[in-house]
This record gives structure tokens, sequence and C-alpha cells, in this order.
């Protein structure tokens, strides 16, 4: 180091400090303004600068609807054992199939299959622009596929049935095939000494669906240490629920499925002592939630604190309790039935409400709570005393809750009756609040032929119920009927297979509807309640945007 340099021991000034900040602030502001300059002088491929890439309109078209169907009925182990006195099953099932298409506009060219559920062959096919067919003698479930019109949904419905008409399993089973679905809720049976509930999944599709099932007794959840169950594509498995939660006297199911989709429902039979008290199909029903609706809720004359009586069954699936209040609407307007107005509900506790009491006639059960709940009914009817029984037989049809304001298509089992029971729900926190519900309805004859068209008004808070039949006999409105019994026989038989109903969906006042299917028999009326099956939503058309990076416009 030379003598003349000199170093300031004390580091840079205050001022060199200031300056030597400045300057780097300022070229960090001069980098941002190239940047800026750079990205704000560039040009988008194929346009001027800062052009918008516009979006493209791109229509999604609708799918293929698919509908899985229940097979024959499950027979007890015992079958053909011991007295033929008292032969569990004296007489065989008569098992069918019925699907029906509608076009409602008739300009549509969807076309549709029946076949088994491993698609190893067509068993019969639907014809485009509606048609009808019966498959009589269903050994397996069956799957109902319809291809979509030109611009519109396929409007599609199918129904199995199983006819019993002695024995334990004496009763109408029928259910509307369903799509298949990865979650599923089921509101009904039992698995007690009297009661036998079989669980059924059935794969249609081409690959393996892994279930897992949650289940729930009046004590509130049952354990089952992790139960899943593998079914194989075209395949169907049976899951006996007295084997994994025995002896609950109320069940509730909670079924969901990963890799594949499945239809699902439960068989629930039961007997007293050696009489036949009911079987019949449990089907899932909506999802919770604080608004349930149960439709198609026909009953006969009770007396309360009828232990054979219907009822309303209730679940909370969550951790917090809550208060049910029960709503019935009836042919003249809300009826009253003490005790069941409001149900204090505990979480996880399957709750059954006794309907003994409720005047004879076609009710609409709604049921608001502050936490999800799930709602479905049990319908009874009282047959004859059979030779060797000293109580008289009882038929009893389970019913979902289900989506008001759908439009939707029901098909009538072969050989049934069916009966339309159509509720008018107001949006409002009271579903009985001013307004009017309108629909459009379509009587659907053999071979696709519309044997009708009638228009459906009903004020809010309402339930009305008529047979298809005389419907389709008749021209005209419909309105309210004679608040008094439930209707008789039809007095034509106008050969209806197929209700199409399409609700307003701009009003604040939705329908909510069922079709109960009813046999006349000797000893008593046989019957089931079926849900409409939901016309397809469209998708709307979806905007994509074409990414200006890469080069593509």
């Amino acid at each position: 180091m030379s003598g003349g340099d000199v170093i300031d021991a004390t580091g840079p000034t205050r001022t060199q400090v200031w300056l030597g900040r400045t300057a780097r602030a300022a070229s960090g502001l001069a980098v941002l303004g190239l940047t800026a300059a750079i990205v704000a002088g560039a040009r988008l491929p194929g346009g001027t600068a800062g052009d918008p890439v516009p979006p493209a309109q791109i229509s999604v078209p609708a799918s293929v609807s698919t509908l899985v169907c229940a097979g024959p009925l499950i027979q007890p182990d015992d079958t053909g054992r011991g007295d033929s006195a008292f032969d569990p099953t004296p007489v065989d099932p008569v098992t069918t199939v019925t699907a029906v298409t509608s076009v409602p506009d008739r300009d549509g060219t969807s076309a549709g299959t029946v076949g088994p559920l491993d698609r190893s062959t067509t068993t019969t096919t639907l014809d485009a622009g509606g048609d009808s067919a019966v498959v009589p003698g269903v050994t397996g479930p069956v799957v109902v596929r319809a291809e979509p019109g030109a611009d519109a949904p396929a409007r599609v419905a199918a129904a199995s049935a199983g006819l019993v008409t002695a024995g334990d399993l004496r009763g109408l089973s029928a259910a509307s095939c369903q799509q298949p679905t990865a979650d599923a809720w089921l509101l009904g049976g039992a698995t007690d000494l009297s009661s036998t509930a079989q669980l059924v999944l059935d794969n249609a599709g081409s690959t393996p669906a892994e279930v897992t099932l949650a289940i729930w007794g009046p004590s509130g959840p049952v354990d089952l240490t992790g139960e899943r169950y593998l079914v194989a594509p075209g395949a169907s498995r049976v899951v006996v629920l007295g084997g994994i939660a025995a002896e609950q006297r109320r069940v509730a199911v909670h079924v969901t499925a990963t890799g594949g989709r499945v239809g699902v429902h439960v068989q629930d039979s039961a007997i007293d002592g050696f009489t036949p008290a009911g079987t019949d199909l449990v089907v899932p029903g909506a999802a919770p939630a604080r608004r349930q609706v149960v439709p198609g809720v026909s009953v006969s004359a009770s007396a309360v604190g009828d232990v054979t009586a219907s009822a309303l069954r209730l679940l909370v699936p969550g951790a917090v309790a809550t208060t049910a209040r029960v709503t019935l609407l009836g042919p003249g307007g809300v009826t009253e039935l003490p005790g069941a107005d409001e149900v204090a509900l505990v979480p996880g506790e399957v709750t059954d409400v006794p309907l003994g009491g409720l005047p004879a006639g076609s009710y609409t059960v709604v049921v608001d709570a502050d936490q999800p709940v799930l709602a479905s009914a049990v319908v009874t009817r009282p047959g004859a005393v059979g030779e060797l029984d000293d109580l008289p037989s009882v038929e009893r049809a389970w019913a979902a809750s289900t989506a008001v304001g759908r439009s939707g298509v029901v098909a009538v089992p072969s050989g049934t009756r069916g009966m339309l029971v159509v509720g008018a729900v107001s949006g409002a926190a009271d579903p009985s609040a001013d307004g009017v519900a309108t629909g459009s309805v379509r009587l659907l004859g053999a071979d696709g032929v519309v044997l009708a068209e009638r228009t459906l008004v009903l004020d809010a808070g309402t339930t009305g119920a008529w047979w298809v039949d005389d419907l389709a006999a008749g021209t005209g409105q419909i309105g309210a009927p004679d608040p008094t019994e439930i209707p008789g026989p039809p007095s034509s038989l106008a050969g209806v297979v197929g209700v199409d109903l399409v609700t307003d969906d701009g009003s604040t006042v939705a329908l909510a509807w069922a079709m109960v299917a009813a046999v006349d028999q000797p000893d008593g009326w046989l019957l089931s309640v079926l849900d409409p099956v939901p016309v397809p939503r469209l998708t709307p058309d979806v905007a994509v945007r074409e990414d200006p990076r890469l080069g593509t416009r």
C-alpha cells in the first residue's frame, strides 16, 4: 500500500448509502418498464397486439340412458322342505320387466334395447319415436339402454315386478328400474327374527365396482368393521343384511361404490308367525337434505295404535340432533295427525312415526328439519285371514323420497293397474303456501301410442290421485279429485303402459309424484309404489377458449 492511499475505517457516508439505494431503485424501475413495454408490444399469433381470443361454444351431445332392473325375488333357503301345507313358496313368482320410451314432440329418433346384465344378448328392442316392450319370465337382472334423440336425451322408463299370490313372499314387489349410481341411501327394511333384508348389488358397467356399506338401526350406527364388497362387471352380488347387522327392527343403508356404478335395492320381507306380513323392494331415495318429500303414500283406514298401520321412517345421519316438522298434504289440503307434526330425532337412530288414524286417501309427506335428514314411508294394506292363519295377511310397499319439480317417465308393470299420485309442494317454508302447480301428462299405450294428453292443475298443499286408465279415457284438464276415499277400480281398461309427466320448471309450486301399482286379489290388494325415472338434463354448451400459446388460431 502506497503512502498516498488512505482508507476510511468508518465505512461509507450516509450520503453515499442513499445515492446507492436510489441508483438500484431506478435500475429496478427501468427493468420493470422494459418488461411492460415488451409485454405490451408483443403480438399474439395471428392477431394484433392485445387481441382477445374469442371463446367457442361447443355443444355436448346427450348420452345413452342406462337403467338397471331388479331380477327375480330371492327365494327362502328352506324352499321345498317339510310339510307342503307350510311351504314358504307354494306358488312360483311371476317376474316381468316392462319398458317404455316417450317422445313428446314425436320428432325424436331415440331407440333402445333390453337385455341381460352381462350384455351377452339382446332380449328385445325399442323402436325410435316411442315404443314399449314386456319381457316375461325374467331369470336375472335386466338392463335397458336408450339412445338419445337428435337434440334431446331419451325419455325412457322401465319397471320390474315380482308377483307372488301365496306363501311367505306374498305380495307385489315392483320398482322402477334405476340409473346406476356411486352413492345410494336406502331407508327401509328390518333384520329382526320376523324379517329378512337382502341387499342386491348389480353392476351393469365394464369395470369392477368396490362397494362400501354403512348401516344404521334403532340404537344408532352399526359397527361393520369396514365391510367391502367387490362386484364384477355384468354380475350381481347379494349381501344378507341380517348376517352383518342382526336384530335391527329398523334399518337404513348407505351404499358407496368406487371404480364403477351399481344398481342397488333391498328385498324386504316379513312374516307374523306363519302369516305373510308383506314383501317389497326398497329402492334409493333422495340424499340427506333439510327438506324431504315422499309422494305416493296411499293409505287405507286404520286406527291409532294399529301396529300394522302405515308409518313414516326418519333418520338424521349426522351428529347433531334436530326436530322434524312433518306436513301431510292430502286431497283437501294439510291433514293434521296428532303426535306426527313434530318429531324429535336423535342422531344416528332410525325412527318410525306411525300413521295410524290417518283418514283413508293419498298423501304427500313433507319433512322439514334444521339438519339434513332422510325420509321414507311404508304403506300397508290388510288382507284376508287364510285357512291356516289366525291373523289377516298384510301387504306393504315402501315409498322413497324424491326430488320435486322433475319431469320423468314411469312404466306400469305388466299385469297391474296404475294410480297416479301427485302432490303440489310450495318452495316456501310452508309447503302449503298459496300457489298453483301445473304440468302436462301423457298416457302411453302399447307400441308408444299416445292414448291421451292432459293438463294437470293442483293447488299448493294438496294431493291428487287418479287411475291412469281413467285418465286415458277422459279428456281436458285434471283437477283435484273428491277428497274422500281412495279412488275405486278404474272404470275402463285403456291399456296404459307408461306415464310421461312434464313439469313447469318456472313455477314456485313444484309437483312431487309417484305411481301406485296395484293388483286386486281375492284375499286383498297387492301394491307397490314406483318413482318416476327422471329425464336426464341436457348439458349446456361449454365455452372453450383456444390457448394462443399453442399457436392454433
